[in-house]
């Protein structure tokens, strides 16, 4: 009596490569996309650093910028502004700071902050709030005109990023 093709030791080898190398080519088209959305997104890198003309910005006012999908706040002072902040007790505060370490010495009418509560993560609006700076609605967070916390739940100041002046007129962020 002949053999039988399903005990034909060369025809199980067969099938069994062919069907392991399906199998390896099927997880490869399942594994190469769920690792590549781990990657950051093109507009993210792109992004890692960003320049900012701030020749427009009047005294007293305030722009706000997306920077690694943050809103960064950049504010141009007035005297009377960086006087008040620095007026502060700043070791009474919640998030001790002084003024002069959230800016930069020699551009201290400027003050550049991630514009993200350090509570939960919203956006404070801008000259609201109890101290002339920025307030939280979400959670009732105050903070004063140098960004630093002064009531709320939010536990420290408003984040300031790395950043330099290029030029008199152009700010660089990250």
């Amino acid at each position: 009596m002949a053999e039988s093709d399903t005990t034909n030791p060369d025809r199980r080898d067969f099938l069994l490569i062919a069907t392991s190398a399906v199998g390896a080519v099927a997880a490869g088209a399942v594994a190469i996309p769920l690792i590549d959305q781990m990657n950051a997104s093109r507009d993210t890198l792109a992004i890692a650093q960003i320049r900012v003309d701030i020749s427009q910005v009047a005294l007293g006012q305030q722009i706000t910028v997306l920077w690694r999908g943050k809103p960064v706040f950049i504010r141009h002072r007035t005297e009377s502004d960086i006087e008040q902040a620095r007026e502060v007790d700043w070791e009474a505060l919640p998030d001790p700071q002084p003024d002069d370490q959230r800016v930069k010495p020699e551009h201290s009418e400027w003050l550049v902050m991630v514009g993200v509560c350090t509570h939960l993560g919203c956006v404070p609006i801008a000259d609201r709030g109890d101290y002339d700076g920025w307030y939280c609605p979400c959670h009732g967070s105050h903070y004063d005109g140098s960004g630093r916390i002064r009531r709320g739940p939010a536990p420290n100041n408003l984040e300031v990023p790395d950043y330099t002046f290029v030029d008199a007129n152009t700010l660089e962020i990250g």
